[in-house]
């Protein structure tokens, strides 16, 4: 216990025995104050005392003081996706330095602005992604290399609960996108996007926020959209 006093010499709080006497105060020093520099640490009653001022607080030898928490900056927005996939898709070295490949699609991780995940990805002839989109990251792409299409959904999506959709007339929209072009999109964007190129390859920058938490893969035959799978972090990684 944290107790000073020995517990077999300390009577029952309801004892009627007096308290023993205070210690006698010593004579205070010649030439020095009649008061003490400090208020003791317990003051008996007394009608004279005065209040006894707060404790400074005072640090171990070797000890600092904890520092503020940094302010946590704010999180990218679809205009700096779009500015960074611009900037780095006029790299021209950067661009130039990614493998490709006859066969399927490359990629290099990029390390986005304000911790967002960041793609470098080259696409042969004839490749695509097939219809996604990615929850609830916002987004960009540019492309640096070759042409790319993009077919999207002018329609937001139920975003949980169902497996078969219907789409109404007038909700798809195509853009092509030559070297310099690009765009943003917001959360639950519905896309696909292609190399339609018989013969060249092209490269282009992604860029998401947050890092992407899941991609939802969909089918499509005519009017009707279909989910398919759902990945995760680790299926691309």
């Amino acid at each position: 216990m944290s107790s000073s006093a020995p517990a077999s010499s300390s009577p029952p709080a309801s004892s009627s025995a007096a308290a023993p006497a205070s210690p006698p105060v010593p004579p205070t020093p010649a030439g020095s104050s009649s008061s003490p520099t400090s208020p003791p640490s317990s003051a008996g009653p007394s009608s004279s005392a005065a209040p006894s001022s707060p404790a400074a607080v005072s640090l171990s030898p070797g000890a600092s003081p904890t520092p503020p928490a940094r302010p946590v900056p704010p999180a990218p927005s679809q205009a700096d996706l779009l500015a960074y996939v611009r900037r780095v898709a006029a790299d021209s070295e950067l661009i130039a330095a990614l493998p490709l490949d006859p066969d399927g699609r490359t990629w290099v991780r990029l390390d986005g602005p304000g911790g967002s995940e960041a793609w470098l990805i080259g696409w042969p002839p004839g490749s695509g992604t097939g219809w996604h989109d990615h929850a609830d990251s916002i987004g960009a792409f540019m492309t640096a290399s070759g042409e790319l299409t993009e077919h999207s959904l002018a329609a937001r999506l139920p975003t949980d609960g169902w497996r078969t959709l219907e789409l109404s007339d007038g909700v798809d929209r195509e853009r092509l996108l030559p070297a310099g072009r690009g765009r943003a999109f917001g959360q639950h964007h519905v896309h696909e996007v292609l190399n339609a190129s018989p013969d060249r390859h092209a490269v282009s920058v992604h860029a998401y926020d947050p890092p992407l938490p899941r991609i939802r893969r969909y089918s499509r035959s005519g009017p009707v959209l279909r989910l398919e799978q759902v990945e995760r972090p680790e299926d691309w990684q």
